[in-house]
């Protein structure tokens, strides 16, 4: 177990990103069509072909999801996935047509500044197609970088540097479940004044930090007031997966229980700005237990929180955006939930001043 999803069978994921855009894109890749569905709990979200995964509709199988920076225009991620997908073969068929199914949720990261002047035509179409490609060229089980790579390259998580996670977890009987998640929320994914992470009950084996909650709890803020124009950076996109055989309905339920899991790791989550989106998929390997659905869906919450966690841990510094490691350095050294930090939304003492967007 490597602690990805990568861990569920049949899962592939690949990575692009532009460091000079300060953005990107993550595929999620099953080795065959697997069954999906959605949750949207954000009050903005920007999606593509997620309305066929209601249950009540036809198609109940995908060949990719994609997660991607650039707002509007990173949609255009899942049509580069979509070129990829049809020169295999691979699609919902049609007669003598295959129809790729390739849903995508894509996050605002437009005013991180990164260099956004791309001319004529946007890159993620290109972006999508080398995160495909890398994806596509993976071994079974592999292992894949956390924080600033693909959708997690310009993320930010209220005034830290956000970006991508992942984790995974395996039952006694075998049954694997995994998520990964871009990370680019409004609200704050630490404890005001701690190091201490909103998931922190749920972290094993010190996977972010292993500093643990303060002892005794601080008085938490009646209210979240963030920054002005802090509302521009949000939306947390996610996906999680088990290899255990699950329909349409019963993968709606979890994608529904797994944003519990967004719940345990940032507040405020699911705002009017936020485009909070958790796609639930089965590879479709294994027979369904007993309580298949409570099983799966409570573990992916956990799961998932856990991979916020992660992700924040994991990025670096970049463009003015300090990382949760550069803020919580002397905390981490010392194992301990309590270093000061600035109310969200803030710049972090030390950082450097913010300049202008680009």
């Amino acid at each position: 177990m490597r602690n990805l999803i990568t861990d569920v069978p049949g899962i592939a994921v690949g990575n692009a990103g532009d460091a000079a855009l300060l953005s990107g894109v993550t595929v999620i890749l099953p080795d065959a069509p697997a069954c999906a569905a959605v949750s949207i709990m954000g009050g903005g979200p920007g999606t593509r072909e997620t309305a066929l995964l209601d249950p009540v509709c036809t198609v109940d199988r995908v060949d990719a999801v994609v997660l991607a920076g650039g707002s509007a225009f990173g949609l255009d991620a899942a049509g580069g996935v979509t070129d990829r997908l049809h020169r295999l073969g691979r699609g919902f068929k049609v007669g003598s047509a295959v129809v790729p199914i390739v849903p995508a949720a894509i996050l605002f990261d437009l005013l991180n500044r990164g260099d956004k002047d791309w001319g004529d035509e946007p890159p993620y179409r290109a972006l999508g197609r080398a995160a495909f490609d890398l994806a596509a060229g993976a071994a079974a089980g592999h292992g894949f970088a956390l924080g600033n790579v693909g959708a997690g390259l310009g993320a930010r998580a209220g005034g830290l540097k956000g970006g991508l996670g992942s984790a995974s977890a395996r039952t006694a009987d075998g049954i694997t479940v995994g998520a990964i998640v871009a990370v680019n929320c409004f609200g704050s994914v630490t404890i005001p004044g701690t190091a201490a992470f909103w998931a922190a009950p749920f972290e094993r084996d010190g996977e972010f930090g292993g500093v643990g909650l303060p002892s005794p709890l601080p008085p938490l803020p009646p209210e979240f007031v963030p920054e002005k124009k802090m509302w521009l950076a949000n939306t947390t996109l996610a996906l999680v997966a088990t290899d255990v055989t699950l329909d349409k309905a019963t993968l709606h339920r979890i994608a529904i229980m797994a944003q519990d899991g967004l719940a345990r790791a940032i507040r405020p989550v699911h705002t009017p700005q936020d485009g909070d989106t958790v796609f639930a998929l089965s590879t479709l390997r294994r027979p369904a237990p007993p309580n298949a659905a409570m099983r799966i869906g409570a573990l992916a919450g956990d799961v998932l929180a856990r991979a916020v966690a992660r992700g924040v841990h994991a990025a670096a510094s970049v463009a003015g955006w300090p990382s949760y490691r550069e803020v919580h350095a002397a905390a981490l050294a010392r194992g301990a939930a309590t270093a000061p930090q600035s109310r969200p939304g803030r710049r972090q003492a030390g950082a450097p001043k913010r300049g202008k967007a680009r």
